[in-house]
């Protein structure tokens, strides 16, 4: 049965990346991962926006058939506003613009509310985070990027850390509850810093994905991160 997306309630949740799974036997890699995660990610590059391709609606439809779990499709690609609709119809739960693409932030992320879906906004690394803030009356989660977007396996700027820091005390400080989301670098080591530091929505993938036992890595993980108050 389809999981419904949570509400953030304090708790940081696990969000394991497809990017780094292992698409030859997809819902192997996927099996078992809906007993600690969140939601699963779908990055979706264009070759423009990063310096990759990934992959399209098709293949989020077949992410959606073997898991229960919700998906995320963030968009990593100029212009947004023409695979809202395609991905909203491929089976996402919650589709994340860049702030940065060339498409009206606005405007897209109207869309994706007026299709019953969750919003979301990310950042890169050197985007301020200032640029983010006048959405949050519109956003369910703000993604701050910890790489620069592109490619899997990178390593975690330490530097975004003070950046994570300001994000959450910034959604304290307002009226909506907004999920903090960081992606880049992580594992079982930076997941606790991210988490010190205020984010409660973990993207994780060759960490996650490279273990003999992802499943144990992630409930293992899950616990660690859970005792951090």
């Amino acid at each position: 049965m389809k999981k419904t997306f949570p509400k953030p309630d304090g708790r940081p949740v696990i969000v394991p990346s497809v990017l780094s799974a292992d698409f030859t036997r997809l819902g192997q890699s996927l099996r078992g991962l809906d007993k600690a995660a969140g939601w699963v990610q779908v990055d979706v590059m264009d070759g423009h926006f990063v310096p990759n391709l990934s992959f399209g609606p098709h293949i989020t439809a077949n992410v959606r058939q073997v898991t229960p779990l919700p998906l995320d499709v963030h968009l990593m690609v100029s212009r947004p506003d023409i695979f809202i609709g395609p991905f909203a119809g491929a089976g996402a739960d919650l589709i994340t613009v860049h702030e940065e693409a060339q498409s009206a932030v606005a405007a897209c992320l109207g869309r994706i509310k007026a299709l019953g879906l969750k919003a979301g906004l990310a950042l890169k690394p050197k985007t301020p985070l200032s640029r983010a803030v006048k959405y949050f009356d519109r956003i369910d989660l703000l993604l701050l990027m910890t790489v620069e977007p592109g490619f899997g396996g990178q390593a975690f700027m330490a530097d975004a850390l003070s950046k994570i820091t300001r994000a959450r005390r910034t959604i304290d400080s307002g009226p909506r509850r907004i999920w903090l989301q960081v992606d880049g670098g992580i594992n079982g080591r930076t997941a606790l810093e991210a988490v010190k530091a205020g984010a409660d929505s973990l993207v994780i993938g060759s960490a996650l994905f490279s273990k003999r036992d992802p499943v144990r890595f992630m409930e293992r993980l899950q616990k660690r991160i859970g005792g951090i108050t």
